[in-house]
């Protein structure tokens, strides 16, 4: 015999059934999409014909999407230590026994809860117009040149900008973790004459490991992802010596005639970041074991 729908079970089903198909209309099925048309020829526009594996092939052939890799892990890499030394950093602060405590931990993240878009436009005109005017009137030569007009230099200023946003959700994190660390293992290292520098790295280190964790693997990811600072900051210049991964595929897939060879950067580009976060966990899961 059937059992009756409850109450329950029917508006568990009505909240539950639109959220599927959105994802699976907004997520999944472009995302399938993609991947078909990444063995094509297709141009985003007109017929296509299938190519095969020569997408795959020609990507790693490609200088402009090799370029566009070493700049983004370079980025990547460095954005994660500073993003996770400055987080932690900020997290001990905000942690210890200080007035406003509260207030400053909701200042400090709200960087996060601005669209990266807006923040890169007001950084822009930061970089462009005030710090060169400040160098103008302080005769300071390197400051009266935009760093986002450096080839050299311009990626230091999207990473400024990435940093200073990722710090935010890191911080709240570390947070998270320094308040599950018991008070008496504290009291005990503090009666074994431990100082400050020993009882971080006995004690307070081994025991917010799994959010260092979470850390290191949400920012490499997001910032592997990099696209609002690319658009609003340099758009992929000067020179393509800023192009990420994200906004090369964004930029030449939609207006550039490379649909298809796109779609098949993006392919691998998402096998990529899934390998770097499995080797992440893998690697401070086992060091997580050892502690």
């Amino acid at each position: 015999m059937k059992k009756k729908m409850t109450n329950k079970d029917k508006t568990f089903w009505a909240v539950i059934i639109p959220v599927l198909v959105l994802f699976f209309a907004f997520n999944t099925l472009p995302m399938i999409k993609g991947f078909i048309y990444s063995f094509t020829n297709y141009k985003g526009y007109g017929t296509y014909e299938y190519v095969g594996f020569r997408n795959y092939i020609d990507l790693f052939t490609d200088a402009r999407v090799g370029k566009s890799y070493l700049f983004t892990f370079k980025y990547a890499i460095v954005g994660t230590i500073l993003v996770n030394f400055l987080s932690l950093v900020l997290a001990l602060g905000l942690n210890s026994k200080i007035r406003f405590k509260s207030a400053l931990r909701g200042i400090y993240f709200v960087p996060n809860i601005l669209g990266g878009l807006v923040i890169g436009y007001i950084f822009s005109f930061i970089f462009t117009y005030i710090l060169p005017g400040i160098g103008t009137s302080l005769h300071i030569g390197w400051l009266q040149n935009s760093i986002l007009a450096s080839e050299k230099n311009a990626w230091i200023g999207v990473l400024v900008v990435g940093v200073w946003q990722a710090v935010a959700m890191n911080t709240i994190i570390y947070i998270s973790g320094l308040q599950t660390v018991p008070q008496e293992v504290y009291e005990a290292s503090m009666l074994d004459g431990a100082s400050k520098w020993k009882e971080f790295f006995s004690v307070t280190l081994p025991l917010v490991i799994p959010f260092v964790t979470i850390n290191l693997v949400l920012s490499t990811k997001n910032l592997l992802m990099v696209f609002d600072q690319i658009m609003s900051l340099t758009k992929g210049g000067p020179a393509q010596s800023t192009e990420s991964i994200s906004y090369l595929i964004y930029k030449n897939g939609m207006d550039g005639g490379q649909f298809g060879f796109q779609s098949a950067n993006a392919v691998l580009f998402f096998v990529v970041i899934v390998a770097i976060s499995v080797f992440q966990m893998t690697v401070l899961n086992k060091k997580e074991e050892q502690l």
